[in-house]
């Protein structure tokens, strides 16, 4: 099948919709865009001015910059417990989202099936499509805090399945898998033989006690798992675009090779920048300071949510919140252009993030504390009003 073809089957983002709807919303609130609202750290743009006054406006190589790698490999390994050669297992990408489509196209086949832990991040199926496979949707529960566990993923595996995608801690639900889920799971694919991509964005933003652990550090994982992450939502560097995989050779050699005929190379000025700020401990304290801001919204959102009788998940990673609607007799659909048109509220509709995520919504408390306290009032002053809850 034609490329072209394939992309007639990729549907447009419901996000993006819900935002061209939004356009021209006077006092809207968005809690809808998945992107920090702090500005990247002062001592981090401070490093791409340096890059640029030394001249770093050329290429660079397909793989990233060696310093970027050596600085990568050494984080992988301090924090995740990776070992991965900066020369051949470790490339960098034009974010992380990019990452998807040159790693499967490094090995699936046509009409090869990936499975999909849902609700799930928006760019996962597009990605398998484009690469030539089947995405299948395995459902995630809010009973169990929306885990994936093995016996959800058993009921999907077929003699068709080539690769399985994880996201922890998890976007849209916030859900974040225990050490023992992981173990479990990559049994799993040892089981199947199949390729694990393990979608790691959010590691650091965590919280009561939970921690991310990275299936690539478990005794005969890194030979079958493709490790993604970046600095976009780490050091709120979503604009700088730039995102960092650890991957057996073989795929990396495959990917690299996809990015000399797509992108050529990340930017080198901010390649420069990404491996400075790695190294430098106020990066670190940023991070630290970023997380538990977002850790007081968080518990104010999941209180008021509740509070309101929206049935939540208190999520233990990311910074999202994804609360139950459909008790108000309202899809979810419904209830996000009831939250635009008379809260001024925009959420997103959890049938974005596939079949498992209809009668929810995402909400993002990325934005200022302030202005979530009054978005939670606007939206329990509508159901009060609609007496939907």
């Amino acid at each position: 099948m034609a490329l072209s073809d394939k992309l007639k089957q990729v549907n447009p983002s419901e996000i993006r919709k819900l935002f061209d709807l939004a356009q021209g919303v006077e006092g809207l609130i968005s809690l809808g865009i998945g992107e920090p609202d702090f500005v990247t750290p002062e001592h981090i743009r401070e490093y791409a001015k340096e890059a640029l006054d030394m001249g770093m406006t050329h290429y660079g190589p397909n793989a990233g910059l060696p310093m970027l790698r050596e600085a990568v490999a050494r984080k992988l390994k301090e924090q995740n417990g990776i070992e991965a050669d900066p020369k051949s297992e470790v490339m960098i990408t034009v974010g992380a989202n990019q990452a998807f489509i040159l790693g499967l196209a490094t090995f699936l086949g046509e009409g090869e099936e990936v499975l999909i832990p849902a609700p799930m991040f928006v760019s996962y199926a597009p990605a398998v499509i484009l690469a030539g496979g089947k995405p299948v949707e395995v459902p995630t529960y809010e009973e169990n805090e929306f885990r994936l566990s093995v016996d959800d993923l058993e009921k999907h595996v077929s003699d068709r399945t080539r690769a399985l995608i994880i996201n922890s801690p998890n976007n849209p639900t916030g859900a974040v898998l225990t050490r023992k889920d992981v173990e479990e799971i990559a049994d799993f694919a040892v089981e199947h033989d199949l390729i694990v991509f393990s979608d790691e964005v959010y590691e650091h933003f965590v919280y009561d006690g939970a921690r991310n652990y990275s299936i690539a550090s478990l005794d005969g994982m890194f030979e079958r798992t493709v490790t993604i992450n970046g600095f976009s939502k780490t050091f709120a560097m979503t604009g700088w675009r730039l995102g960092f995989v650890a991957a057996p050779s073989w795929i990396i050699e495959g990917m690299v090779r996809f990015q000399m005929y797509n992108a050529t190379c990340p930017v080198t000025f901010v390649q420069y920048a990404a491996a400075k700020a790695l190294e430098d401990e106020r990066s670190w304290k940023a991070v630290e300071e970023m997380r538990n801001e977002y850790d007081r919204r968080r518990n104010l959102v999941w209180k008021r949510l509740n509070g309101m009788g929206l049935p939540t998940v208190k999520p233990r990673g990311a910074f999202y919140i994804f609360p139950r609607v459909r008790d108000t007799g309202l899809s979810d659909k419904e209830f996000s252009e009831l939250m635009l048109n008379e809260a001024r509220v925009a959420v997103v509709p959890g049938s974005a993030f596939g079949n498992a995520g209809e009668g929810y919504i995402r909400i993002s408390y990325a934005t200022a504390y302030e202005k979530l306290e009054e978005a939670m009032d606007r939206m329990e002053e509508v159901l009060r009003k609609r007496k939907l809850t």
